[in-house]
């Protein structure tokens, strides 16, 4: 069997801890300590983050997407490949070197996905851009650590409290969507969700497709009216 091989590290702003990422023959991981965050092999519950999310909105007219979390760019691909032409995506990813990844050696695994016309990338944190953007989205896809509990950055809790969660659905439109990936199920967070004004789904689904560890989407529909 190939060995690891890893290429870079780096420095998660405002809290440390450091993002490895590494290298087996065609096969990619990206480490937190001890702590695999992704694999390339991976990529079925980050897929249907944004195939889910699309089937909530599909009637939406020039829908606006948030994504929150580049990693292996699972999610923005599968986005792209179910939005229509007039869409627009905006990636927000706090690690700068992620983004230098997605362009350098991961660049066969984003398969030009960051040079889709639609596609813009906010380089920062996500909830500033969910607090900067009222009413300006029909989906915001959260996949920025472990779940709603915080594993890469303890601020990311922020996220998925009750102020966060405001802040979320005044960044909707009418019917958008709140779509939160995580590694298994909390059910405080699902109320949170509920007493926040949400019709809410839980899906469970593999981490790779039919196959793999069992992952939680949390679906948060705002109100059409």
């Amino acid at each position: 069997m190939l060995p690891w091989i890893q290429l870079d590290s780096a420095t998660i702003p405002g809290e440390g801890g450091e993002l490895r990422l590494k290298q087996r023959g065609s096969e990619f991981s990206i480490m937190l300590g001890a702590n695999e965050l992704m694999n390339s092999r991976l990529s079925g519950s980050e897929e249907a983050l944004a195939t889910l999310s699309w089937e909530r909105i599909r009637t939406h007219q020039k829908p606006g997407i948030l994504i929150g979390g580049l990693g292996m760019g699972f999610t923005l691909r599968a986005a792209l490949a179910v939005l229509p032409e007039d869409a627009g995506v905006t990636v927000a990813e706090l690690v700068p070197a992620v983004i230098a990844w997605a362009r350098g050696p991961m660049a066969e695994v984003f398969k030009g996905g960051l040079d889709d016309p639609r596609v813009g990338i906010h380089q920062g944190d996500v909830g500033e851009a969910i607090r900067a953007g009222k009413v300006a989205y029909d989906a915001i896809l959260l996949d920025v650590d472990n779940g709603p509990d915080g594993l890469t950055r303890k601020s990311n809790d922020r996220l998925y409290d009750f102020a966060g969660l405001r802040a979320a659905r005044d960044a909707l439109r009418p019917g958008g969507v709140l779509a939160v990936w995580s590694s298994g199920p909390d059910p405080d967070f699902t109320r949170r969700l509920k007493d926040s004004g949400f019709a809410v789904d839980v899906v469970n689904t593999r981490a790779n497709r039919k196959r793999g560890a069992r992952h939680v989407i949390w679906l948060a529909v705002k109100p059409a009216r």
